[in-house]
């Protein structure tokens, strides 16, 4: 009698059971059948973003596309969120949790050199000079992507047991001088209150990594950055007579050397890597004048705070100490005008949802990662609420790496068929984290 009824509990059991993993295959079959009939239109989008391409605290047009689309599915709009960021809510069916997605709008001051219909020819003045525009970095696929969860979710409403909140962010690449910006500027504002957020999630396209792939890192994904500013004072003369001058060229080329004997002598590399590179050098103006002062800017990189402060206490000391040995001084701005926290996926969190992401790109396409040396403003938000932010790969299947367009260049590229598994990604992290 007993083991009758075990066998009809075993197969009532298996039974639910079926039914359950039936469910959540059909949820996925579903989410990612939507995703393929939104496919072209998502493209579409991309291409027109990329092709009206917008710098930080300028995306108005980008945004005003944003909140026609949000507003067309019924969302709560805010839009000058952060300036010109745009926030859309979308309730589901039955209360739950508050989940936050985010993309990046703004563009960067670069001529692109791709041969596409939709390249960018847009021009625009950027910390008053004129200066080409380009979409170099993906923040219009991220924008196009996360249009098309929108579009995606709000189909699958009477399913959702969560509150999703998109947020459309401004100036990540860094606000023009004298502003405030970026996913900062935003989190001083609220917007990750008023509902408030319990979780968000975040992707970046990556050129480099084939497309229908998907990288993570759990804790530090992505370094901390800050930039600095120096400026070298010497004592200006005839270029006949440098007995009588202070030149600052040569103190300026003996502090870039010094500096890079930062990491390679002072940081413990076998813990973290770190970086400190020299951007740009700007002193003088005519051959036969020497020049009263030379100008530094470059950045740092680190993933933990005793790190960074120890390579910004060397910065210091090597560059004041090596101009006072010559006779001129030397004034250190650091941080000069960005400072980004390490982007620190939850660890958690990101335990928890690894198989939302592996039932979006298939288990061997998600791809543990060392840490990244780039830094992210989504840093910002991951600060304040558990966040995980993931990479999507972008590089056409079979491309030789070596070939393909890094970010921040001129080249960078994107295969328009990456796309689909972004969407497909954030749905289900959102159904799962969810339910």
């Amino acid at each position: 009698m007993h083991t009758q009824r075990n066998i009809e509990l075993f197969y009532l059991l298996a039974f639910f059971s079926a039914l359950v993993y039936g469910q959540k295959n059909n949820l996925t079959d579903e989410i990612k059948r939507k995703a393929t009939e939104i496919e072209s239109k998502v493209i579409a989008w991309r291409h027109d973003i990329h092709q009206n391409p917008e710098l930080g605290n300028r995306e108005v047009r980008t945004a005003a596309l944003i909140a026609t689309h949000l507003r067309s599915l019924g969302f709560e709009v805010k839009t000058q969120v952060g300036v010109t960021g745009v926030v859309g809510i979308l309730k589901g069916a039955k209360p739950g949790p508050v989940i936050a997605l985010r993309a990046d709008m703004d563009a960067l001051p670069v001529e692109e050199r791709n041969n596409l219909p939709f390249a960018s020819k847009v021009r625009t003045t950027y910390n008053g000079s004129e200066t080409p525009v380009m979409h170099a970095c993906g923040h219009d696929a991220h924008v196009a992507i996360l249009l098309g969860v929108a579009e995606v979710l709000s189909s699958m409403k009477n399913q959702l047991t969560s509150t999703v909140k998109f947020i459309f962010q401004p100036a990540e690449e860094g606000a023009p001088k004298g502003e405030e910006g970026g996913a900062k500027l935003m989190v001083k504002e609220g917007v990750l209150e008023n509902p408030k957020v319990d979780v968000i999630f975040g992707l970046h396209m990556d050129s480099m990594i084939e497309t229908g792939t998907i990288t993570y890192r759990p804790a530090g994904i992505m370094a901390g950055v800050g930039d600095f500013k120096i400026t070298i004072v010497g004592k200006p003369s005839h270029g006949s007579q440098p007995w009588l001058a202070v030149d600052p060229i040569p103190v300026a080329a003996q502090v870039v050397m010094a500096l890079q004997t930062i990491v390679s002598r002072n940081v413990n590399i076998t813990e973290n890597a770190a970086v400190v590179t020299v951007g740009a050098i700007h002193g003088g103006n005519r051959h036969n004048i020497i020049s009263e002062k030379v100008e530094l800017i470059g950045n740092v990189r680190a993933f933990t705070e005793s790190d960074e402060q120890l390579i910004y206490s060397r910065i210091r000391q090597i560059a004041e100490k090596t101009a006072e040995a010559a006779g001129a001084t030397a004034v250190v701005e650091l941080p000069f005008s960005v400072k980004y926290p390490v982007t620190f996926n939850n660890e958690s969190l990101t335990e928890k949802m690894l198989p939302s992401l592996r039932k979006a790109a298939g288990v061997d396409n998600v791809k543990l990662i060392p840490a990244k040396t780039g830094s992210e403003d989504f840093s910002f938000f991951a600060e304040k609420v558990p966040g995980l932010f993931f990479f999507l790969g972008g590089m056409p299947k079979g491309k030789d790496v070596k070939t393909a367009g890094p970010h921040h260049t001129p080249d960078f590229m994107l295969d328009d068929s990456s796309f689909k598994l972004g969407i497909v990604a954030f749905c289900q992290l959102v159904f799962d984290y969810g339910k």
